[in-house]
């Protein structure tokens, strides 16, 4: 960047956004006192945020997203009264959130996900009447929630990955412990310290109720009842076959090759969807355990939840949210459904958070080794879930692949996956580039039209950029064939899909890489 921007002093827009731009920011910039918008974002931007940030006074939107800041978040931002949209995700800032943003009045969109930050969410955040996204998940920000104002219309996704937040039971958070458990914890601490009799007493008690646990619990096993762990729902095999009556064919959802999928209503009047495990088949137990092993800790928006399994020796089942779209499949391949664009892009972004997810932010790295659009499930808002983790594999601790005579499904899996059965978070990035290929030319890596070296891959890396009209799903181009803007969004996409599905492991970008290109494509 030139020293002597910061001598445009007439200048109102500056955006230089996703380049290979490195360093810090010039300290000109912040010269800019009529400056209207500064887009930095997706660049490789590195050092600390200075004090001078304030002196854009004008400025209505920065956006500084995607870079290598480090450092405290300035207190002389809440200085710019103007701002509505201030975007700082996906750096590495530390320190707390400074109280001065709650006097930006203006503010309308805030994301300072993706970050180290930790401390409180402000309570002066609560005047900022016009604010109407907050994202401030995946840091380490702890404490009570502030839930006046502008947070009774925020989400739990809004907050997720931050383990200390407490508040409303709205945002899926704990609830905090108020001011009396707090000193009754204080008189409890001050006792046990004195009085180790009374530690050992309650030692002793514990052992006792886990004894009696143990026991309740292999009668309940023996009647048919069991639960995933960390679900507080107990539902018996009896109430699984009443819901489904009878597991009937009116209420199939599916079939895979670990068993079968039907829609099922609880007593309580909860719909589910119960997955029957066919025990005839060879994996089916291994297949089970390890769903309930990725499953039960797992916390994101966009996986399928684990509600309860019911599990005795002759049967097994998985009690899972009810999603009432069903897949992705269905909706690209029947004539009855159709997604626009700006749907299909929302759903991938969807996956791709979800997969970001189990590759970075689980405490151990997942792979879900069979993702495909009729593994991708839809609820009544669109939004994606991925479900089946049937196959999938977890890393262990320094480990970045492990070994697999499992396949998945054939047009899917990466080389390195199916000639040598690696199994690696890259594998889950090859198969999100081909399924991001399906999506959008609605073209089956199956389909009888490739044969020999011709595949989907190939079909659309001939076709790149000049013939991407002819590879395109038609229902997306419509009478709008022509429109620029349009084919340009849609060969980013492409552009993506075929650096995520790169012959060599090494050279497909990441799940994060894709999260940042996805956000900032614009249609």
């Amino acid at each position: 960047m030139p020293c002597c921007i910061g001598n445009i002093t007439t200048l109102r827009h500056l955006y230089i956004d996703t380049n290979r731009l490195t360093s810090s920011i010039l300290a000109s910039l912040w010269l800019l006192k009529d400056l209207l918008v500064l887009n930095l974002s997706t660049n490789t931007l590195s050092g600390s945020l200075p004090q001078e940030i304030g002196n854009l006074r004008a400025a209505t939107l920065i956006d500084l997203s995607a870079n290598q800041f480090s450092g405290r978040i300035p207190s002389t931002i809440g200085d710019i009264q103007t701002l509505s949209n201030l975007s700082l995700a996906h750096n590495a800032l530390q320190g707390s959130i400074p109280e001065s943003m709650g006097k930006i009045i203006s503010l309308v969109h805030l994301d300072l996900s993706h970050n180290n930050l930790s401390g409180n969410i402000p309570k002066s955040f609560e005047a900022l009447k016009y604010l109407t996204y907050l994202n401030v998940s995946f840091n380490d920000l702890s404490g009570e929630v502030p839930s006046g104002g502008a947070f009774k219309n925020f989400s739990s996704q809004s907050f997720m990955s931050n383990e200390r937040l407490c508040g409303d039971l709205i945002f899926s958070l704990p609830s905090c412990p108020t001011g009396r458990q707090k000193r009754r914890k204080t008189r409890l601490a001050v006792v046990f310290s004195l009085l180790g009799i009374t530690l050992l007493i309650l030692i002793v008690t514990a052992l006792a109720m886990y004894a009696i646990g143990r026991y309740r619990r292999k009668i309940l096993v023996e009647n048919g009842v069991d639960f995933a762990p960390g679900t507080t729902l107990r539902v018996s095999c009896y109430e699984l076959l009443q819901a489904t009556e009878g597991y009937s064919e009116s209420h199939l959802l599916g079939t895979g090759s670990s068993g079968s999928v039907y829609r099922g209503t609880l007593n309580t009047g909860r719909n589910v969807a119960v997955k029957v495990f066919n025990l005839q088949e060879q994996n089916a137990f291994k297949s089970f355990d390890v769903e309930c092993e990725v499953l039960r800790n797992l916390r994101h928006r966009n996986l399928c939840k684990v509600i309860s399994t019911c599990s005795n020796p002759d049967f097994k089942a998985l009690v899972l949210e009810y999603m009432f779209n069903g897949s992705l499949e269905k909706w690209l391949y029947s004539d009855d459904y159709m997604l626009d664009i700006l749907q299909r892009i929302n759903i991938m972004i969807n996956v791709a958070y979800g997969l970001e997810y189990l590759h970075y932010n689980y405490s151990t790295p997942i792979v879900h080794c069979d993702l495909k659009p009729s593994n991708v499930l839809l609820d009544e808002d669109l939004v994606a879930h991925l479900s089946d983790f049937g196959i999938a594999k977890l890393l262990g601790e320094g480990e970045s692949n492990a070994y697999t005579t499992t396949l998945g499904t054939l047009g899917y899996i990466a080389p390195d996956y199916g000639l040598e059965g690696s199994v690696s978070i890259r594998c889950d990035v090859y198969s999100y580039g081909i399924m991001l290929m399906e999506v959008f030319t609605r073209m089956k890596p199956s389909d009888e039209k490739f044969s020999g070296d011709l595949n989907l891959r190939s079909w659309i890396n001939d076709s790149m950029p000049y013939a991407i009209t002819g590879i395109i799903d038609s229902n997306l181009l419509g009478q709008e064939e022509h429109d620029t803007k349009k084919l340009r969004c849609l060969s980013s996409i492409m552009e993506l899909a075929l650096n995520c599905s790169m012959q060599s492991a090494s050279e497909r970008v990441n799940m994060k890489e894709v999260v940042t290109v996805l956000k900032n494509i614009k249609f």
